[in-house]
């Protein structure tokens, strides 16, 4: 199905056949969903007005898994005028490891309202303001994916990574909220509790503000600052899976990228990429390629064929022993495949 081209496949009893008519709205939305049209555009700023948002969520793909926290403050030339939190009941249970890190309970959210009647009020409390956040693309992709599946509106506010702001600033060997929240001094208080997140953020943002009076930046384009990223460690080439090594050079790759070091495993088919490209992306990033999930398996990577009914139980063997290691709480995460992408492009955020 094409909407950009206007006309749409469909396929039916008779064979395929091809619409010039508008396509049906579930088809636009899964085209929307797919492709994320429409979203907004990734700033490298820091606003005078703007709303700080964090999720807390059962997992890290925003078609797979759900929204289990919403919050936001609500900044206006600096300052915090209004903020807003609110629990969510997801459709499955929080799983225990995910209770573990946000410390959110089943029982916490028995009462709570279901996404469907939680978003659109939080929706209106963003408003149309630019968003900022710690990997915010993360949340942004959530509130994309469920506002088409749920509400049928599409959530195109621009937004601010504060991830892509501290590598402009600040020289660190990391840049989770974490590692800046210590190198700031800012309290840790709550942690993983969606508002609390933002607070974090938030005062992240006032450092970054006061960073850049010292040195004399428009705190409105840093964008134009040196990149602290290597183009070149984003080519991928055909090789065998079995001799997977990084083309780029050791002291060029980005040792702060969140796939530095970490361990991999697909499984199922890939869309974007053959597999073995795939790979290559995680080698030139510094990331190490498993052939199977253990317990040292940082990150599994499920195609699209791990989502298919026909496989027995909905799940491949693979992710059943990383949901098994999921709950041992040996830190391995399952994402799928666009979950992939945007941490790979997130040496860019």
């Amino acid at each position: 199905m094409s909407a950009a081209s206007g006309f749409y496949i469909q396929f039916g009893e008779n064979g395929i056949s091809v619409s010039t008519d508008a396509p049906p709205d579930e088809l636009l939305n899964e085209y929307r969903l797919e492709h994320r049209v429409d979203k907004g555009h990734s700033l490298i700023c820091l606003p005078k007005d703007y709303t700080v948002i964090d999720l807390e969520t059962t997992g890290l793909s925003p078609r797979h898994d759900e929204i289990i926290e919403l919050a936001a403050i609500r900044v206006r030339d600096g300052e915090v005028v209004d903020s807003y939190q609110q629990l969510v009941k997801p459709k499955i249970e929080i799983p225990g490891f995910i209770t573990s890190i946000t410390h959110i309970t089943n029982e916490m959210v028995a009462d709570a309202p279901s996404i469907a009647d939680a978003l659109p009020g939080y929706l209106d409390f963003i408003g149309s303001d630019v968003v900022v956040g710690h990997n915010v693309s993360f949340d942004v992709n959530f509130l994309f994916d469920n506002s088409v599946s749920v509400l049928g509106s599409i959530f195109q506010n621009d937004y601010v990574n504060t991830v892509r702001v501290a590598k402009r600033l600040v020289k660190l060997p990391h840049y989770r909220l974490a590692d800046l929240c210590e190198y700031y001094g800012i309290s840790r208080d709550n942690a993983h509790r969606a508002l609390a997140d933002c607070q974090m953020t938030n005062e992240l943002v006032k450092r970054f503000k006061d960073k850049c009076k010292e040195l004399g930046f428009d705190e409105l384009h840093i964008g134009w600052l040196e990149e602290h990223r290597c183009e070149k460690r984003y080519e991928h080439h055909y090789l065998n899976a079995r001799m997977i090594e990084s083309q780029i050079p050791e002291e060029e790759i980005d040792k702060t990228h969140p796939l530095y070091g970490k361990k991999v495993v697909f499984t199922g088919a890939l869309v974007r990429f053959k597999r073995q490209d795939a790979m290559q992306l995680v080698a030139n990033l510094g990331g190490i390629n498993q052939n199977g999930v253990t317990k040292e398996t940082d990150f599994l990577v499920l195609g699209n064929n791990d989502y298919c009914s026909t496989i027995k139980d909905g799940k491949s063997s693979k992710q059943k022993k990383a949901e098994e290691y999921m709950l041992k709480g040996t830190g391995i995460s399952i994402m799928d495949e666009q979950t992939f992408y945007d941490m790979v492009e997130a040496g860019d955020d």
